[in-house]
Parts: C-alpha cells; structure tokens; sequence
C-alpha cells in the first residue's frame, strides 16, 4: 500500500532520502518529519555541507584516497609501504585500528567477471607505475578472501612480481 503524503514537497524528500543505501521509506519519512520540525538553519547546515562535500572532496590523484586537495600527501607516513585495498571504507577500517603507518592505494573495486569489472576498470595501472618509480619496497595487499579477492591479489601479484 502507497503512502500518502499531505504534501508533494514531503513526499519528493521521502522519495530523495530514500534513495540512499540503507535507507527504507519509514526512516526516510521520519528524517523528513525530523528536519522539519528543527530549526531551519540546522537543516541549511546539513544541505551545505552535503553539497560541499560532493562538490570538494576530491579523489587523490596517487591513491584513490578521498582528500581535500588533488594529491594527498603525510611527510609522516612510511611512503615505501603501500598497502592495497578494495575501497575507501578498508583504509577507514585499517585507520581506526592506529596501527598502520604506511600509505594506501584504492583500487575502487576488484576483479568481478560476474558483475563485468576487469583490471581495466581499477586502479591497478597507476599502482603499477607507483611501484616501478622505485620508492616502493613493499606491497600489503589487503582485499577480501573471496574468489574476486584472490583473483585481484593474483593479477595484482603477477603484474607486480617483475617490479621486485
């Protein structure tokens, strides 16, 4: 059964909210009704800094890490180690751990014949080139152990070995 909405305005932000991973039509409705019923400035906060962070987060041109410039850079992290991850939410994980004081590379997914992702649909060219310019002398790689994981560690592997 259809929900109805005493307002197409509400309606249309159910509808947005939503769409968000996670997010079912009841929680969407009742973070509507939350917004409005707080002051309207709080609501203009969170619109900002949504539309902030989509229009100035950037993606590390190195890495593939989120960072506020074109290329992040800690002169405290340990360059020479990279570790190799599926996607941003692995280096948060490994982050909130504090025990890593290398750096990251993202490769935005694995190899997924299933779902028609191939090693051309990752950042595995310009992890490649991080490797053969000679700063790099280890290579953690930190994927899942699915059969997509253990495909990427294996490709990964092979395109890595004759850098040493």
């Amino acid at each position: 059964m259809n929900q109805r909405y005493p307002s197409t305005l509400l309606e249309h932000a159910v509808n947005e909210l939503a769409s968000l991973p996670g997010i079912g039509r009841k929680t969407a409705l009742r973070l509507a009704l939350y917004m409005l019923r707080r002051d309207p400035s709080y609501t203009e906060r969170f619109s900002a800094a949504l539309l902030t962070l989509r229009r100035e987060v950037k993606y590390c041109k190195v890495c593939h890490n989120l960072c506020d410039e074109e290329v992040c850079s800690n002169p405290t992290r340990d360059h020479s180690l990279v570790c190799v991850v599926e996607n941003i939410k692995e280096v948060m994980a490994i982050e909130n751990t504090g025990q890593f004081r290398g750096v990251y590379h993202v490769l935005g997914g694995i190899i997924s014949p299933m779902e028609g992702i191939g090693p051309n649909d990752l950042e595995i060219e310009s992890l490649v080139k991080r490797v053969a310019e000679g700063e790099v002398k280890e290579v953690i790689l930190a994927l899942s152990t699915t059969m997509e994981g253990d495909t990427t560690n294996f490709f990964l592997y092979r395109k890595l070995s004759p850098l040493g």
